[in-house]
């Protein structure tokens, strides 16, 4: 997810205006969950401070600190001395279904997730017996089911013994799937297939959560629309949000709070804006997530970008999102070049980016965060460098 996340951890992300795992919690609290323990690592002050005890979202909120990244689990065995006798454990960049969800924390027995995939040599399989499970099979050329490990289980204390007993991997950490080969040895565990599932494991995959996820947000005006401004479908204003004369907004749009909007700018479906957000004079964003103040300005386009907190634009700036030949966009994910699997990809541009003004950004760019452009710039492919200013 880098560079996006450079300053806080992959779960605080921002999907549809809050951060993904508040999207979590509240469909497992739908479920019938109203105690969590999250276990924090990385980034684990910004986690604390925006949760708390949980009271705001109406549950109770434990901790558990994992001093080193070890694997999964180890994550879980952090968590250990706080775990009821049975629980759910949820990785924190899968969003799963409610009724799935629901119907997993009824399970009179341990039970894991899985989603039905087309390619399933990417994923972790099950293999599958009378709707119980044999075992994990880790990605595989000649994998034997189509089941994916979806990372959602419902399991008891016995989990912690057998991640005591079950060997390091060979990248020399504790995995959560060699435990429950070793309990899947022991006991009977039930599998329950997702009738859907959203894994946030890349850069575009917010723009894809969005996409889903904004269909069901309420038309809600908290803050002031001047006369000539025009609002369609479902948008959503926060308090102190002022959209000015001949801006043109069609939903689904999700605008935070103190967000300065237009005049004479055009925001297009599924687009997401953060808190304290300037889009300027004759500026069109499409379908993108814009991060908390962030400054988009005049005569500027953003189509299908991720734009992290605090960036600024010059005027001018365009952020492509097409090729000519109409193929997959390719990206960049670790330093490596691959293919998004979508038609339409702009910019993904961390923290605290500067563009100059007249700057051209090409299809599936990275920018790094804190990045400084130079006027009429062009950018393309992975762009790292912090001394061009």
């Amino acid at each position: 997810m880098r560079p996006l996340t450079a300053n806080q951890p992959k779960v605080m992300l921002p999907v549809a205006g809050r951060p993904l795992l508040e999207h979590i919690i509240l469909r497992a609290r739908s479920a019938g969950v109203d105690r969590f323990v999250l276990v924090v690592g990385y980034g684990a002050k910004s986690v604390r401070s925006y949760f708390g005890d949980g009271s705001r979202l109406g549950v109770k909120i434990d901790y558990a600190d994992q001093d080193r990244q070890l694997g999964t689990g180890h994550a879980l065995l952090a968590a250990r001395e706080k775990a009821e006798d049975r629980f759910l454990v949820l990785n924190g960049d899968v969003l799963p279904d409610e009724t799935s969800l629901i119907e997993l924390a009824r399970s009179g027995v341990p039970a894991v997730s899985a989603i039905e995939v087309i390619d399933p040599r990417r994923y972790g399989v099950f293999l599958v017996k009378e709707d119980r499970i044999k075992s994990v099979v880790e990605k595989s050329e000649h994998p034997p089911s189509n089941l994916a490990n979806a990372g959602i289980y419902l399991l008891k204390r016995s989990i912690f013994e057998a991640m005591r007993s079950a060997p390091l991997s060979e990248r020399g950490e504790y995995e959560l799937t060699d435990g429950l080969n070793l309990l899947a040895s022991q006991e009977e565990i039930r599998i329950i297939t997702l009738k859907s599932w959203m894994e946030i494991g890349r850069p575009w995959d917010i723009l894809a959560a969005n996409e889903i996820m904004l269909r069901d947000i309420r038309p809600t005006i908290s803050g002031k629309v001047e006369t000539g401004a025009t609002i369609s479908g479902n948008v959503s204003i926060g308090l102190g949000t002022i959209v000015r004369s001949g801006a043109y907004i069609v939903g689904p749009v999700l605008i935070g709070e103190d967000c300065d909007i237009g005049p004479n700018c055009y925001i297009r479906p599924t687009t997401s804006i953060g808190d304290r957000v300037r889009i300027g004079n004759a500026v069109e964003v499409k379908n993108s997530s814009i991060g908390n103040d962030s400054k988009i300005g005049h005569l500027s386009y953003v189509g299908d970008s991720i734009i992290a907190e605090r960036c600024n634009f010059g005027a001018g700036t365009i952020c492509s999102n097409l090729r000519h030949d109409k193929g997959n966009i390719k990206s960049f994910v670790k330093g490596e070049r691959v293919d998004s699997g979508r038609r339409k990809l702009g910019v993904i541009m961390g923290d605290g980016v500067m563009t100059g003004i007249n700057t051209s950004i090409y299809p599936g760019t990275v920018i790094d965060s804190g990045f400084r452009g130079l006027p009429a710039a062009i950018h393309k492919g992975l762009v790292l460098s912090r001394k061009e200013s």
